[in-house]
């Protein structure tokens, strides 16, 4: 799981003044990775999930350095990104991890998602989540720590 140390501050991106690191979501039905900055380098890995939460870490030119859930890292051309947030739920865990009703331990019991499962983020406190389907027709509370796609104690309204 990547994480911003607490210690260092992001520092902003060259190209775009945006903050590296920062995640993202891919936003094209089909994309390549590449080992490189450049269409003229090979394609490392095809992604075929839109939504799927990407962690950008360094920028040249159009193209964005990234790195994925399972830790696979390579380019990509900037146009197959979306600011729109999403997350892994635990992908480094097996099993299962509880949704619940609202933002806190002893809530309801929503849901029980599956490790790996895509969803959006709506909003987070720093400590929970609140997350939905990719289609929107659930959502729920998850522990900010249990998601891949967004920092430890990063707030997003």
């Amino acid at each position: 799981m990547s994480a911003v140390p607490a210690s260092a501050a992001p520092i902003n991106g060259r190209v775009t003044g945006l903050p590296i690191p920062r995640y993202v979501s891919l936003g094209a039905q089909r994309a390549n990775m590449r080992v490189g900055p450049g269409t003229d380098y090979m394609v490392k890995w095809v992604y075929l999930s839109p939504g799927l939460p990407l962690e950008i870490f360094a920028e040249y030119g159009n193209w964005r350095k990234v790195r994925d859930q399972d830790g696979t890292v390579g380019w990509m051309y900037h146009g197959l990104l979306s600011g729109r947030r999403t997350g892994a739920i635990a992908p480094w865990k097996e099993g299962y991890v509880p949704m619940r009703d609202h933002a806190s331990s002893i809530a309801p019991v929503a849901a029980r998602l599956g490790t790996g499962l895509v969803v959006r983020l709506r909003s987070c406190s720093g400590t929970w989540c609140r997350v939905t389907g990719k289609d929107g027709g659930w959502s729920g509370y998850v522990r900010q720590q249990n998601i891949w796609g967004v920092y430890p104690g990063e707030v997003l309204p």
